[in-house]
């Protein structure tokens, strides 16, 4: 198993929720590849601006665009047929699909030698950042910031990788696994963060 196939399934899992997302607000076909590719890269390109990575690094990802437009015109083409199956394995292909990219996004912070701080934001942004934009773009509240812990595990990812804790390839697996499984634990004992509210009388 190598990061490119963690991060393939990611692609996928991401490209495929914002092609679900964009059918559910009735965008139209061009609506549905747009959201699906926002989706599956957005998170990337954010934290590439940021950390001061190459934008054009993202091109070079030829083969994840290829398997990203194709999840999403398999969506598109048989949404039935792959929601069935969406709903049944969708959560835990996000779980793998934040993993992996904000362990993805630790470690190339890490390679250009910024501070701790620096290396949670990239983990954070390149986890859950294409799915806010997602969100946002189809006129709705950022899931990831309000529904069961989703964040605080990207944050442990980049804090694990920052502090030198999670160092060798089998420590980065093994982190993998368990931010992986933390978030399943969260969405299957619906596991959330305190909130207050504020009543304006």
């Amino acid at each position: 198993m190598t990061w490119e196939v963690l991060s393939m399934i990611g692609t996928i899992a991401f490209a495929v929720s914002g092609a679900i997302v964009a059918m559910e607000e009735e965008y139209d076909i061009l609506g549905v590849y747009i959201l699906g590719i926002v989706t599956a890269f957005g998170g990337g390109a954010i934290r590439n601006l940021l950390i001061g990575v190459p934008i054009s690094t993202l091109w070079a990802q030829g083969l994840f665009f290829q398997v990203a437009l194709l999840a999403i015109t398999a969506v598109f083409l048989f949404p039935k047929n792959l929601l069935r199956h969406w709903q049944k394995w969708g959560n835990l292909f996000d779980a793998i699909g934040l993993s992996a990219f904000a362990i993805q996004g630790a470690m190339y912070a890490v390679k250009m030698n910024h501070p701790l701080s620096a290396v949670i934001v990239a983990a954070v942004l390149t986890g859950i950042g294409g799915g806010i934009i997602r969100d946002l773009l189809a006129g709705r509240k950022p899931i990831v910031l309000r529904a069961e812990i989703y964040a605080v595990w990207a944050i442990l990812a980049g804090l694990m990788i920052g502090l030198k804790i999670a160092d060798h390839p089998w420590e980065l697996y093994t982190l993998f696994g368990l931010v992986t499984g933390l978030r399943v634990l969260s969405y299957t004992f619906d596991w959330k963060l305190p909130t207050r509210r504020l009543r304006v009388h």
